[in-house]
């Protein structure tokens, strides 16, 4: 899944199914139940046969992301790259994804890419880059503790944030670190 979502002229149903005739319509519309992309599909004039202009064009970048959501989990793939694919939505739209993201990775192998640290928040493992060189890895809680590259773009990305990020908060003076 890419950041910039690809979609096709036609309907939602075949955009959800890319044509492959082993993948039902039930199957389609079970994945964008799944990742709440049933919602956009209900607002939308005939539903899942309702027309889709070419790249989505009367629809929001959520929407899009959502349909992508939907079209990933129909297909059921083995190995799952996601590059951004949380950065065009809303938060409100990312709490809606996030369980459909724990559900798309479970049992499969995925590469998640993103500056959007709520996105990598529960993944085994996390690579932190900085100029092109790995840094840091380990899992949230372990790059947390380690107080290094990682729990400062934490606590940069969440400043402000009622619920705040885990861990000790930024010191007043702390050193930003360039985003990753």
């Amino acid at each position: 899944m890419l950041q910039d979502v690809y979609l096709f002229s036609g309907t939602v149903e075949s955009n959800l199914t890319l044509g492959d005739p082993d993948l039902t319509p039930e199957r389609a519309r079970a994945a964008a139940v799944e990742v709440h992309a049933d919602g956009v599909v209900a607002g939308l004039p005939g539903g899942y046969a309702g027309e889709v202009r070419e790249r989505g064009a009367t629809l929001s970048a959520g929407e899009k992301q959502l349909l992508a959501f939907a079209r990933t989990l129909a297909r059921d793939p083995e190995l799952l790259v996601l590059d951004e694919a949380t950065s065009s939505v809303d938060t409100h739209t990312e709490r809606l994804v996030q369980a459909a993201l724990h559900r798309l990775l479970a049992g499969r192998t995925g590469l998640v890419i993103a500056h959007r640290l709520s996105t990598i928040h529960d993944v085994d493992r996390i690579v932190v880059l900085h100029h092109g060189r790995i840094r840091e890895t380990g899992s949230h809680a372990e790059l947390i503790a380690k107080a290094g590259l990682y729990h400062r773009l934490v606590q940069l990305q969440y400043l402000g944030s009622r619920l705040g990020p885990p861990g000790p908060p930024l010191q007043a003076g702390s050193a930003a670190a360039t985003p990753i």
